[in-house]
């Protein structure tokens, strides 16, 4: 790993942000404590619910973690394909016994009051998805002393990123669960990313800085891929979903490993952004017709998600998981860093004896 990244985690093994619940500071701390690098997800949080996670995080662990925010949205999407949209969901309200949510409630997800905080009161590491900050962002967690983190999608996205004065760029491949990181959303492009070996390989051609690699990793010898590839370290999401400190619900949980689920897809019907999961009945009446329009659909449907979950009914749910999700362990999270940890070791000793740890 590089320098910085070393000074931040023992192993090169990151644990996802993940929005929705599954990263709670139980889950971030568990994989700091252990020697990874453990992350809060501050999307679709108030700025002030966002703190509170971070105190309690401090509580947990004194280890270095990171949190992550989402970059505001631009206003492009077309209302009246939203409005059509709305009307085709409305047998899912009925069903749900639930309104649909308001599409204009709010595109910046309290970005500048979530600054504020973290540049006030700074934590180890912050990291953006959806776009990238102004150089002024990046220089102002610079001088506080926070380590930064740019998810990019494309070698140019992480060009940007280094431009922009990022100390890193997380790397995503298209087999990624939850939603692809993208700097525009052009419905032009959808479907068309490129894979994680691949894209790890074309940005560390393109950038100096720090690379990250996600997407689809469930096992030490993938990590191994991936460095050898060319990243500094590796970012796991649907890995660390299924472990008991995980914050998802428990029917996401059971649904990685369910035979009745059998395969990922990318999506906007939950949210109007393409976004990887598990396909269900949800994803297949809605998923062709759900228009590009984030957060305009999330907002819409996410009365009827809730209200999925709570009923039991997984067929509702987002159940966003990467395309290694039958690979999923139910591991405690502090565990399963030193397993993956393990096998790199492994992988790395089988490929070139006398090599040293992964830390």
């Amino acid at each position: 790993m590089s320098s910085a990244l070393t000074d931040l985690c023992r192993y090169p093994i990151v644990q996802a942000p993940m929005a929705g619940g599954a990263s709670c500071p139980l889950l971030a701390a568990a994989v700091s404590e252990a020697g990874g690098l453990g992350f809060l997800a501050a999307g679709y949080k108030t700025a002030d619910g966002m703190y509170e996670e971070v105190k309690q995080l401090r509580g947990l662990t004194g280890r270095p973690f990171g949190i992550n925010l989402f970059m505001p949205q631009p206003h492009y999407a077309d209302n009246a394909a939203v409005e059509v949209y709305r009307n085709q969901l409305a047998g899912e309200a009925t069903w749900y016994e639930t309104p649909l949510g308001d599409p204009q409630a709010g595109r910046d997800d309290g970005y500048e009051a979530k600054l504020a905080i973290l540049l006030d009161d700074p934590v180890p590491v912050v990291s953006f998805t959806f776009g990238c900050p102004t150089r002024t962002v990046l220089d102002a967690f610079a001088h506080a002393g926070t380590f930064t983190v740019v998810t990019v999608t494309t070698p140019e996205e992480a060009q940007t990123a280094q431009w922009s004065g990022a100390d890193a760029v997380c790397v995503q491949g298209i087999e990624a669960g939850g939603h692809q990181g993208t700097h525009r959303d052009d419905p032009a492009t959808d479907g068309a990313g490129i894979g994680l070996l691949s894209l790890v390989s074309q940005v560390r051609e393109t950038v100096q800085i720090p690379v990250i690699a996600a997407g689809g990793l469930m096992r030490g010898g993938q990590i191994a891929a991936v460095l050898a590839a060319g990243a500094d370290a590796a970012q796991l999401g649907t890995a660390f979903l299924v472990c008991p400190e995980s914050g998802a619900n428990a029917l996401h949980k059971q649904a990685m490993t369910n035979p009745l689920f059998v395969r990922t897809e990318l999506t906007r019907a939950f949210s109007g952004r393409p976004a990887r999961g598990l396909v269900n009945r949800f994803m297949r009446e809605h998923g062709p017709y759900a228009p590009p329009a984030y957060p305009e659909v999330h907002h819409l449907t996410s009365g009827l998600r809730k209200a999925a979950a709570k009923v039991g009914d997984a067929q509702g749910m987002a159940l966003w998981a990467g395309q290694g999700h039958r690979m999923a362990r139910d591991l405690p999270a502090g565990r399963l860093v030193e397993v993956l940890a393990g096998e790199l070791d492994a992988t790395r000793a089988s490929f070139m004896p006398g090599l040293g740890s992964a830390s």
